[in-house]
C-alpha cells in the first residue's frame, strides 16, 4: 500500500502527531482491539511507517499490545481523560445505575471526570422534591472544594499532586475547602483510604465515591447530594453511603473493574 501523501492542512501541523491522535481516534466501543494493518489501513498509510508511531504511543501507556501486532488503549488513554472510557463509553454503562440509585434513595445523583484540577460535571440524575441540589451538566468546579473532584484526585500520588498543583492557588474558597496543598494531600489520603469523600457546600452535603476502569484507575466520580435538613437526619448518611458505595462498586466492574484498586497515578 502506498502511503497517503496529502498535504497537512497548514502550515502548522505535525503529521507524526495527527497520525498517533488518529490512531487513538480508531479505538471505540465496538472496536476495542485493532491490528498494525487496521490502524495502516484507515490512515492510508503502509504498514512499516505506522511502526514507529505504534511503538511510541505503546511505550507511553497510551495504546497495550495484547497480541502479535494487536493491539488496546492502555491505561494512560483513561487516566488522561480521553474520550473513550471517560465520556461516552462510561455514560453508557452508569446512566441506569445513576438513576436508579436516585429513585431508591430520592437525592439528587451527579457524575463527574476531572480535567486538570477541575471538576466537569458529565451527568445529573435530579431528585423530584421541590427542595433538590441541581448543578448542571458542563458545570465545573475546582477538584479540591467539592467531594467528587476530592475523589477523582485519588487518582493521583503525592508527587503528582504536587506536579498539578504547582503554581495553582487552592487558597480563596470558604471552608471546609482545604487551603493548603499539605491540608488537601492529606484530606484526598483519608478519602482514598475511606473508599468516599463528603463535603458540605451551600446548604447542602453530598457523598461521593469513584468509579474504576478494567485496570483499577478512578476514571470518574459519583455522588448523592441534598439539602442538609435531610441529609443531617439520624442514619441519612449512613443508608446513602451504602447505596452509593454499591451503585459505584456495580458500575465500575461493568467497566470491567475486577474489584483490586490501581496504585496512585497520573
Amino acid at each position: 500500500m502506498e502511503e497517503n501523501t496529502r498535504e497537512p492542512a497548514g502550515p502548522y501541523i505535525v503529521p507524526a502527531l495527527q497520525k498517533a491522535l488518529r490512531v487513538l481516534e480508531l479505538f471505540s466501543a465496538e472496536r476495542r482491539s485493532l491490528t498494525t494493518a487496521d490502524f495502516a489501513a484507515h490512515l492510508g498509510v503502509s504498514a512499516s511507517s505506522i511502526y514507529r508511531i505504534v511503538f511510541t504511543l505503546t511505550e507511553m501507556g497510551y495504546l497495550t499490545k495484547t497480541g502479535r501486532n494487536t493491539y488496546e488503549l492502555g491505561p494512560q488513554v483513561v487516566s488522561r481523560g480521553f474520550s473513550f472510557l471517560a465520556g461516552r463509553e462510561i455514560l453508557q454503562v452508569a446512566v441506569p445505575y445513576i438513576n436508579r440509585l436516585r429513585d431508591d434513595t430520592s437525592m439528587s445523583s451527579h457524575m463527574a471526570v476531572r480535567e486538570g484540577t477541575e471538576a466537569i460535571y458529565i451527568y445529573r440524575a435530579l431528585a423530584p422534591q421541590r427542595i433538590s441540589v441541581n448543578v448542571p451538566v458542563g458545570s465545573r468546579f475546582p477538584c479540591h472544594t467539592i467531594a467528587m473532584g476530592r475523589v477523582l484526585l485519588t487518582a493521583l500520588d503525592d508527587d503528582d499532586l504536587t506536579t498539578l498543583y504547582k503554581g495553582v492557588r487552592i487558597d480563596g474558597y470558604p471552608p471546609p475547602a482545604p487551603q493548603t496543598l499539605l491540608e488537601l494531600k492529606e484530606r484526598i489520603a483519608a478519602d482514598r483510604r475511606a473508599g468516599w469523600a463528603l463535603d458540605y457546600s451551600d446548604y447542602s452535603t453530598a457523598i461521593a465515591a469513584p468509579i474504576r476502569d478494567y485496570v483499577g484507575q478512578v476514571v470518574a466520580a459519583i455522588n448523592v447530594s441534598g439539602p442538609d435538613m435531610v441529609m443531617h437526619n439520624d442514619g441519612v448518611q449512613d443508608s446513602l453511603r451504602a447505596a452509593l458505595l454499591k451503585t459505584a462498586d456495580a458500575i465500575s466492574r461493568d467497566l470491567g473493574w475486577s474489584g483490586r484498586a490501581a496504585p496512585a497515578t497520573s
